[in-house]
């Protein structure tokens, strides 16, 4: 799975010494993947969207205990284009490390609402 590779380089990032944006671009790209997942493993539409905002809510109506307000996604959003094109964006080792805890929210909340079977 597509998600569970951004992950895992984010962590990998993360346990070394950087860069942490990498670390953070990988968060966000895991966490959208896992959300797109969702949806597509329910059969909805896919917006083509970075927006994890978004994509939360699309996701909401599906899982009954979505965490909805416990997730703050927008940081996490502005990971996917503006570190691209902000040539003074530098995420510090903790701003990753809570990229990567969101993440793993993210995850827990998705995996939970798929069959076993069908998880990762």
């Amino acid at each position: 799975m597509k998600a569970e590779s951004d992950l895992l380089t984010a962590k990998r990032v993360l346990e070394g010494k950087g860069p942490y944006d990498t670390a953070c671009f990988h968060a966000q790209q895991a966490a959208e993947k896992y959300i797109k997942g969702l949806l597509a493993f329910h059969e909805k539409p896919v917006p083509r969207t970075h927006n994890l905002e978004e994509l939360e809510r699309l996701c909401a109506p599906l899982l009954p205990a979505w965490p909805a307000g416990e997730m703050d996604l927008a940081e996490l959003t502005a990971f996917a284009v503006e570190l691209r094109y902000d040539f003074e964006f530098w995420p510090d080792r903790q701003t990753a490390e809570k990229a990567l805890a969101a993440v793993a929210a993210v995850r827990d909340a998705v995996l939970a609402g798929v069959p076993e079977e069908a998880r990762p």
